[in-house]
């Protein structure tokens, strides 16, 4: 298990210092995004949720729908989370990077200065949370780690935003990281895979839900009268039953009207569950930066380093 987790954090941390090279003035997400999921495909792991690409005022949740035309600006805050699966052991990691490029033509030097503060509070929250983990740690004493490292920049983090506990197929394992002091005295025992994912903003700290729905996850098997919406639950069903999928991947196989049809009826009568993109409530700029950790007796490995 723990060597599968290994080499499952070793290959991903390896797919986003190389896909962050990418990271530039006019890139498309799309390109982003499929070299991201065809580079773990072609290492022969699987992947463990859509690449996210999310920007600026976006937190999370962001994947390209087919034909996706959205472009890269220089100064741009881009948000990079990806993960793999090897053996169904997951790594979940993230990085926001500034985009490269003429940044002067979309950013004042006064923007571009509070974007790198945002990012630079995002990873001492991270680095602060690290620090904190250990075998018999309450989660909420980690979240307060995440929130005082945040705070000296005088910042917010995402108070409605979390990590995760991980387990075999399983991205969300029902155990929340939060990044504040929330009160939640689940104790961490030694052996457990967590993701720990600081956001960082110069807005309130709170997320709400954008228009449109690019990600989905499988919930049940539900009866359909339309054949083709009964194929495509089949396939997410042999495909995609145990982590999130791209509405991407389904237009892809079935068509981009027959794939979209049938998203929307499976999301309406809750056989899949579809996740908008998060949006800053106050429409400030977010970054975001996560590793998965194992969790051991007087502190952990990180496995996405």
């Amino acid at each position: 298990m723990i060597e599968s987790y290994i080499k499952s954090g070793k290959l991903t941390s390896k797919i986003r210092d190389e896909a962050s090279k990418m990271i530039k003035d006019g890139t498309l997400v799309i390109d982003l995004v499929e070299y991201v999921e065809n580079e773990i495909l072609k290492s022969g792991a699987q992947i463990a949720f859509p690449c996210n690409v999310s920007l600026n005022e976006v937190a999370a949740h962001y994947t390209s729908p087919l034909g996706d035309e959205t472009v890269i600006h220089a100064g741009d805050m881009v948000k990079l989370d990806l993960g793999a699966m090897v053996d169904g052991y997951i790594a979940d990691t993230a990085v926001t990077i500034i985009a490269a490029g003429n940044i002067d033509e979309n950013y004042t030097q006064d923007e571009i200065n509070l974007h790198e503060e945002i990012v630079e509070a995002s990873a001492a929250g991270l680095e602060a949370a690290i620090a904190t983990v250990r075998a018999g740690i309450e989660v909420s004493k980690i979240g307060a780690a995440v929130h005082e490292a945040i705070s000296e920049y005088k910042l917010n983090p995402i108070f409605n935003l979390t990590g995760h506990s991980l387990e075999q197929n399983n991205l969300h394992a029902g155990i929340s990281i939060p990044n504040y002091d929330n009160h939640d005295n689940y104790v961490l025992d030694e052996g457990q895979a967590i993701a720990i994912e600081p956001f960082a903003t110069n807005g309130e700290g709170i997320v709400n839900d954008s228009p449109g729905h690019y990600i989905f996850s499988y919930l049940a098997n539900k009866p359909f009268r339309m054949k083709n919406t009964q194929r495509v639950l089949k396939y997410i069903q042999n495909n995609h039953r145990f982590v999130p999928f791209s509405g991407r991947w389904i237009t892809n196989e079935f068509g981009e009207r027959k794939g979209n049809i049938a998203l929307k009826q499976l999301s309406d009568a809750m056989a899949i569950y579809p996740y908008a993109p998060l949006r800053e409530k106050q429409d400030c700029f977010v970054s975001q930066k996560e590793h998965t950790v194992i969790v051991e007796k007087e502190g952990c490995t990180v496995t996405t380093i």
